[in-house]
């Protein structure tokens, strides 16, 4: 049974529009026999977002798998930010197509170079051993919560942000999500490397496994790096950090829709070296592991210009 339909997480944006659009994204067309191409984002500027590159990365890759095998896990190394504005140009290859599992490798480029390397494994799913030692964490419910858009707007006029920092933080977008602890970008004093945040699309989406599971990659790479910052009391936002995604790992356990509540628990045992190392839980409503997450990415104190 579905939730409730979301509230909008901005009242200027349709969320149906939004999620139609994101749908839309995530759809790679088919140029070749191995070959795919991403679309852009509305109203996109800067640099692409990583999880939208995971994600059309993903889709391409399944595209190449037959019905009977589901995407079980990924793992991509960011080779070079992707600019707006340009679409994404994906080449697969399939590595491994065996009875049980299969395997597929795939270059993300733009303007002919590589800017993303993803693997992929794919089994036919089956009956086995199973367990779950992680328990979900006890948080507040989603409808408790105010939604991060509220938040953001709040913040936004609090703080001194770069302009382009301003943009980003306010463009309205096609999951909802609904955080319990105070982010990177709520504060500046120091805390411990620990958030949990609600997510889901804004709108219903459709009856489609392939798409959803999609989708939660493609959510997995929000919030995830800035817990590695929460220990300094720093932000990307306030533009008192220089970062990027290195890699992205994902393990995908159990099928779960993405336009239901899903908790996303995050940590970071560890960050040095100009590198910030995090992990992520991604729970469904009944307690029950969705979908295991791990990340590094470069994170560096950005410098004061000289007056």
């Amino acid at each position: 049974m579905k939730d409730t339909p979301p509230e909008p997480a901005d009242m200027s944006a349709d969320p149906q529009q939004l999620v139609d659009d994101l749908v839309r994204l995530l759809t790679v067309s088919r140029t070749g026999d191995e070959t795919f191409t991403g679309g852009q984002q509305k109203d996109g500027f800067g640099r692409v977002f990583g999880g939208q590159v995971i994600a059309q990365a993903l889709q391409a890759a399944q595209a190449t798998v037959n019905d009977e095998k589901v995407a079980h896990s990924l793992h991509a190394y960011f080779l070079r930010g992707g600019e707006e504005g340009l679409s994404i140009d994906y080449a697969t290859a399939a590595d491994f197509e065996g009875r049980s599992f299969a395997n597929r490798r795939v270059v993300a480029s733009q303007n002919g170079k590589p800017i993303l390397n993803l693997t992929a494994s794919f089994q036919k799913p089956e009956d086995g051993m199973a367990h779950q030692d992680s328990v979900m964490p006890e948080v507040a419910p989603p409808e408790e919560l105010k939604s991060d858009m509220e938040m953001r707007r709040y913040y936004a006029d609090k703080q001194d942000m770069p302009d382009a920092s301003r943009k980003l933080m306010l463009r309205p977008r096609p999951i909802e999500m609904r955080t319990i602890d105070r982010l990177h970008w709520m504060n500046s004093e120091p805390k411990e490397p620990r958030a949990h945040t609600w997510f889901r699309t804004a709108a219903p989406l459709p009856d489609d496994a392939v798409l959803h599971r999609a989708i939660i990659a493609y959510a997995s790479d929000y919030t995830l790096l800035g817990t590695s910052a929460l220990p300094h009391g720093l932000s990307w936002m306030r533009g008192e950090i220089v970062g990027a995604s290195l890699d992205h790992a994902m393990w995908f356990h159990r099928e779960a829709r993405a336009d239901e509540w899903l908790l996303y628990a995050t940590d970071a045992p560890w960050s040095g070296s100009g590198r910030g190392y995090n992990r992520g839980r991604i729970y469904d409503r009944a307690g029950n592991l969705v979908a295991s997450v791990a990340q590094e990415g470069m994170m560096r104190k950005r410098k004061k210009e000289l007056a």
